[in-house]
């Protein structure tokens, strides 16, 4: 990688993070972006992999500065930061698998990696009195639909025009 490919991948993550970070801020003004029930703007975002690779360590970076100011700000610090960075990662590896065009498999790493993790965190730290197993199913299918949402429903309309628009082409 040149010196100048090189800064601009640093740059991209840097701005990747910023950007999921200030959206989760958002959301959270609305009171979506903690807790049981997330619609997270900034979760749109999770398709950036498909585009560079420098948003794996961006959209990590932005989330675990997001989860600064969690409710259970340590433990979403670990459980959501590594969700973000395994999810990215698996995203990133599905990126050439497309149907009609559409890398439609790098859609599912964020909403299945996020139904689990999250699932299970909220599950220990937020519903500790109910059966475990009950607790994780439902949150999980909370934490999934909500992702589902953000990755499906506002995420294919993103990824089709930041295709058109591409600023990462010249920095592969």
């Amino acid at each position: 990688m040149s010196r100048r490919n090189h800064i601009n991948y640093i740059i991209s993550a840097a701005l990747i993070a910023a950007v999921y970070a200030g959206l989760t801020f958002l959301s959270g003004v609305f009171g979506l972006a903690y807790g049981p029930i997330q619609l997270r703007i900034s979760e749109v975002l999770t398709i950036l992999p498909v585009f560079t690779p420098a948003a794996i360590p961006g959209l990590t970076i932005g989330c675990f500065i997001s989860n600064i100011g969690s409710t259970l700000s340590i433990p979403d610090m670990v459980f959501g930061t590594f969700a973000t960075l395994a999810a990215a990662f698996l995203t990133y590896m599905l990126r050439d698998i497309k149907v009609k065009s559409i890398p439609i498999f790098a859609f599912f790493p964020p909403v299945i990696i996020n139904a689990i993790i999250i699932g299970f965190e909220i599950a220990v730290f937020f519903l500790p009195e109910k059966s475990f197993i009950w607790a994780f199913l439902l949150s999980a299918v909370e934490v999934g639909i909500g992702q589902f949402i953000v990755c499906f429903v506002f995420g294919i309309p993103f990824y089709l025009a930041f295709d058109k628009y591409n600023i990462f082409k010249k920095f592969k």
